[in-house]
């Protein structure tokens, strides 16, 4: 697990998708999905890293409604694109509610009502990375664990990555205060991706959100070869 950290002067929280195994017996594929904290915080050298790593998109996972200065940058090399997704959206009061104005939303207690609200978002989110130029593709948010926790999740579920296997990789982002958080919920880490990644069938839910077989598709070959 430690071999997939990039140390990206900058990034704090920055890991490649590749070397994981999965159900079949194969494992993801190396530099082709990278999932990090914003590289608005990347240093010169860190920008460096990352375009010789062989990233050329960027995929910025924002939220409708809630404006973060942290996810504004250019990338300083031409032939790295940006793209912005927003996979929520604030205007969904009984989200706002429930979940942002609460310290509930730093944690994966709130992926399951995430999934079930926008599936058209994470699908979009995931037809962006399919259709992305050759090369590498990074997707982010501010921290680096929950908008782009959602979508790791749904990316490694669809590839054939066990419930454990995605489970051990969200743990590589350590966050003591989120612990304490659902330890005085009576719960765990563990136990709440266990309740997101209960009944989802990632193609399925893609596929309702308007993601097309030929998208599922493009993403399996990246993240398999």
């Amino acid at each position: 697990m430690n071999q997939r950290i990039l140390a990206w002067d900058g990034c704090i929280n920055a890991r490649d998708l590749g070397g994981i195994p999965t159900r079949e017996g194969g494992l993801t594929r190396r530099g082709a999905i990278v999932r990090s904290d914003t590289p608005a915080r990347l240093t010169p050298a860190g920008w460096n890293a990352l375009h010789d790593y062989g990233i050329r998109t960027i995929v910025t996972l924002s939220t409708l409604g809630h404006e973060e200065k942290e996810l504004s940058f250019a990338a300083p090399f031409t032939d790295i694109s940006v793209r912005q997704m927003a996979i929520e959206d604030l205007s969904d009061k009984e989200f706002l509610y429930k979940w942002a104005a609460s310290d509930l939303w730093c944690t994966p207690l709130y992926y399951k009502d995430a999934l079930a609200r926008w599936p058209e978002r994470h699908a979009a989110a995931i037809s962006a990375i399919a259709q992305a130029q050759a090369g590498g593709v990074l997707f982010h948010c501010k921290r680096g664990n929950d908008r782009t926790g959602i979508i790791t999740l749904l990316l490694l579920s669809l590839v054939g990555v066990s419930s454990e296997e995605i489970i051990a990789e969200y743990e590589l982002s350590p966050d003591p205060e989120r612990d304490e958080i659902l330890a005085r919920e009576l719960t765990s880490t563990r136990e709440a991706l266990l309740g997101a990644l209960e009944g989802l069938n990632a193609e399925e839910y893609l596929l309702s959100g308007g993601a097309s077989c030929e998208d599922l598709g493009a993403v399996r070959r990246r993240m398999l070869g």
